[in-house]
């Protein structure tokens, strides 16, 4: 079997690293098969995997390969690669600074000037720091919010944007073309910094970074002092950033969860370190009852993702939806920019294909445009820069998954940007005697109970991942036709590029992505996807009715259609 090659390269090779090679003499032959049967790949977050020893785990040696890959396509593509250089981030994580510097000490070893920032970073930073040193490209060591056993690796452009598929595509051919990855020599550090290879940067760039985040605030002069906010990063990068952009704005009463303000390699004091995971918010709620906080804030370990908890009318804490977030923050910048009129005639609202319509609907209420990506904000990042020398402005990006960008100086989604904004908003809102929860009922009111869901199934291994592909293949081939009162009108398939209702067949103008969506005759919808970077399906579903239970019970019925046809597939 030809990952008993790779396993046999790997435990002969005289100088491996660390204890790499006694991880491999404990495993068991299913083991080994996983960590050695195929390579990570590029999925919608980059190279993301479980840290250990193999070809399809993260390591110093898939970590070098990649950064080769990257470099070469960086050499070939750009004559002013090596001068204008590499910016390289890194989060909280096992390994993530050893893996940052190696990436350095590859990029360097090829010439190319390397910025490497002297500590761990916010993500949506480094994408800010790309554009701000006019460097060629970026790397940021990070597996974002997922659990501690991971780590990841995401590649970035010139516009501070991730790489799109078919760019992404070019860097993986070079990558694919590194066949020895014991044959790459680096350089010494000490050799690269005295030759001006590598560079470390710091608080220059945070400076900058901060000083343009403040400029997005639209109502400055409000009253901040009454507005209790609690805060933490999970562990995270987003400690000092956060913090210090409320304090230099204003804010007066932060209270951060003091014990997660740590960077945890291991997120000790939580069970998953994702903002989107109620149970992420249980140190905050306890210090929110504690000093009566307005609002609960969490960001993710890589800090672009943002999460919300606001009062509802009995004081309890209700975590909102990726989806409600973003329907809060669109109607307050909107609604304030109309009144100071600085709501551009030709502004546009990116969101995603698995986006609620709640958002939509608010943004066309303002004459705005709305367009719509693929899933990863890559491809929101992607059109900014396109519509950026046009008679278009960017007004607002936003997906589902707690991702947020108010200001397109950064090409990716920025939880630094959206704490300010949301403080700014419940603040506003404070001082109107509304709180967030109370906003957000009057837009129920106004457009309809907009109600999302996300359901994962874990699928792991190679046995996993032909599983997905069997349910895919299912959906693809025995296309739904109808859920009691609800006709499915129009299907989109992203793999073959095609939508297909009454009218006939029609070309969908979106990157091929193996993805399936099934829109219903009232508006409803559901998406199944493969995510890019976990083993997992993901199952999207979102309903709207003219009540909170009847678009609850939609949308639990069609999420149950979904998952008990699954579950029959043999």
């Amino acid at each position: 079997m030809q990952w008993k090659t790779e396993y046999n390269k790997w435990i002969n090779y005289e100088k491996i690293e660390g204890n790499l090679r006694e991880k491999l003499l404990k495993m068991t032959e299913a083991e080994l098969e996983d960590v050695f049967y195929t390579d990570l790949q590029f999925g919608t977050g980059g190279m993301r995997g479980e840290v250990g020893p193999g070809t399809n785990r993260m390591n110093i040696y898939t970590i070098r390969k990649a950064n080769m890959g990257f470099a070469e396509y960086l050499l070939k593509n750009f004559k002013d690669a090596k001068t204008r250089g590499v910016v390289i981030a890194f989060d909280n994580r096992h390994y993530s600074e050893s893996f940052a510097l190696e990436s350095a000490r590859v990029m360097a070893t090829m010439g190319i000037k390397t910025y490497l920032f002297e500590s761990l970073r916010p993500t949506p930073e480094l994408s800010f720091s790309i554009r701000h040193l006019s460097a060629i490209g970026g790397v940021v060591v990070t597996a974002s919010h997922n659990p501690p056993q991971y780590n990841g690796y995401k590649i970035y452009d010139e516009y501070g944007c991730q790489l799109v598929p078919h760019l992404a595509d070019q860097v993986i051919e070079y990558v694919n073309n590194v066949n020895d990855i014991f044959s790459i020599e680096l350089e010494s550090e000490t050799i690269l910094r005295r030759d001006g290879l590598i560079t470390t940067i710091g608080k220059q760039i945070d400076d900058a970074y901060i000083e343009k985040i403040k400029k997005i605030q639209i109502n400055p002069e409000i009253n901040k002092g009454d507005i209790k906010i609690v805060f933490t990063p999970l562990h995270g990068t987003a400690t000092k950033s956060a913090l210090r952009i409320l304090e230099e704005c204003g804010y007066k009463s932060i209270f951060p969860v003091k014990s997660q303000c740590i960077p945890d390699p291991d997120f000790s004091t939580v069970k998953s370190p994702n903002p989107e995971d109620g149970e992420a918010f249980e140190q905050a709620i306890l210090l929110g009852k504690e000093v009566d906080a307005d609002i609960l804030i969490a960001t993710d370990p890589d800090a672009d993702r943002v999460g919300l908890a606001v009062k509802d009318k009995s004081g309890k804490y209700i975590l909102l939806t990726g989806n409600q977030t973003g329907a809060i923050l669109l109607h307050y910048i909107l609604s304030q920019r109309e009144i100071k009129k600085t709501l551009p005639k030709n502004g546009v609202v990116f969101n995603t294909i698995v986006t609620s319509n709640f958002g939509a609907e608010i943004a066309m209420k303002y004459g705005l445009e709305v367009e719509s990506t693929l899933t990863g904000f890559k491809f929101i990042g992607e059109k900014a820069q396109e519509i950026e020398d046009t008679f278009k402005e960017f007004v607002f990006g936003y997906e589902e998954s707690y991702g947020y960008l108010i200001a397109d100086f950064v090409r990716d989604k920025d939880s630094i940007q959206s704490v300010l904004m949301c403080a700014e908003a419940a603040a506003y809102y404070k001082q109107h005697n509304k709180t967030l929860y109370e906003v957000l009922h009057e837009l129920y009111e106004e457009y309809g109970y907009y109600n999302e869901s996300l359901t994962n199934i874990s699928l792991k291994g190679i046995s996993g991942a032909k599983k997905i592909n069997q349910i895919m293949e299912d959906f693809r081939s025995n296309k739904p036709q109808k859920l009691k009162s609800l006709d499915i009108v129009r299907s989109e398939d992203y793999l073959e590029s095609k939508k297909y209702s009454e009218g006939g067949v029609s070309n969908l103008k979106f990157p091929k992505s193996n993805v399936l969506k099934y829109i219903f005759n009232d508006g409803s919808w559901f998406v199944l996807r493969p995510s890019g970077t976990e083993p997992k399906l993901k199952i999207y579903v979102g309903v709207q009715s003219d009540n909170l239970n009847e678009s609850i019970e939609k949308n639990e019925y069609i999420k149950q259609y979904v998952l008990k046809r699954i579950e029959n597939l043999s």
